[in-house]
């Protein structure tokens, strides 16, 4: 177990990747706060199933776009759990809209939870990782930090600003034995996209574009946050890790 003893918030933890990550980290040996805003019930569905397993965890509402909900995401992992060992940003929206169409509350929201949140969330987390000696951050961002979308440039922007977060923190937070990583998917399969690549135009339309010929699993995500949240990775910080099968090459 590669994270036993440890604790861990994932942020957008209740569906889709955040969900997988949440239970990997479980099978690692760590406690696991799930962090949601509107799915309860399925915040709570992967509690239930990391506590089934025979692990710890809590379900936690709060906006990562509201600095003041800040400390109600992260005070269960030392309240409950006695520590914050490894904070998983993985919460993210997009609101698709061409750029000479897109609107400021779409700019406040998107970059409100895509950037300014993460940004004032892992301050608040490093607070409490610092008095311990330490601590892992990893940040979900996409291929699209890199790879424009058309239509949803606010997100890119989101995106890229995540990977110079990223190496910012890493450089900042080095001496006080905190490691800063990025984790950008590409293509992957989950609940949400499900039914779009199910249709077989669009899938070899995706596939086309990646040399590994074929779309991700969130095992392949999680994979790799569990290298950066492990002591495997202490010697790593201020990466951004590309898991696309080789889209960004194409």
């Amino acid at each position: 177990m590669k994270l036993k003893g440890k604790t861990a918030v994932v942020t957008g933890g209740s569906r889709g990747i955040g969900r997988a990550i949440a239970l990997a980290c479980a099978r690692e040996g760590a406690a696991v706060v799930v962090n949601y805003v509107a799915a309860a019930s399925a915040a709570e569905q992967v509690v239930a199933a990391i506590r089934a397993a025979g692990g710890r965890a809590v379900a936690v509402r709060g906006d990562v776009q509201d600095l003041s909900q800040h400390d109600r995401i992260l005070s269960p992992a030392v309240e409950q759990f006695g520590a914050l060992d490894i904070l998983v940003n993985n919460a993210g929206i997009a609101r698709r809209q061409p750029f000479l169409e897109a609107t400021p509350p779409a700019w406040e929201e998107i970059i409100g939870v895509n950037l300014k949140g993460v940004y004032f969330l892992s301050q608040a987390a490093a607070r409490l990782m610092i008095p311990r000696g330490g601590g892992k951050m990893i940040n979900i961002s996409s291929v699209h930090d890199t790879h424009p979308m058309p239509g949803n440039s606010i997100y890119c922007i989101a995106k890229a600003g995540l990977v110079m977060l990223t190496r910012s923190l890493a450089v900042e937070l080095a001496a006080h034995g905190i490691q800063v990583n990025c984790v950008s998917p590409g293509a992957v399969a989950t609940d949400e996209n499900r039914d779009r690549l199910a249709d077989p135009a669009y899938r070899e339309k995706v596939l086309s574009k990646i040399p590994c010929r074929r779309i991700g699993a969130v095992e392949d995500v999680t994979g790799a946050v569990i290298l950066l949240a492990s002591s495997e990775s202490d010697y790593i910080t201020g990466v951004t890790l590309y898991v696309d099968g080789g889209m960004l090459l194409s």
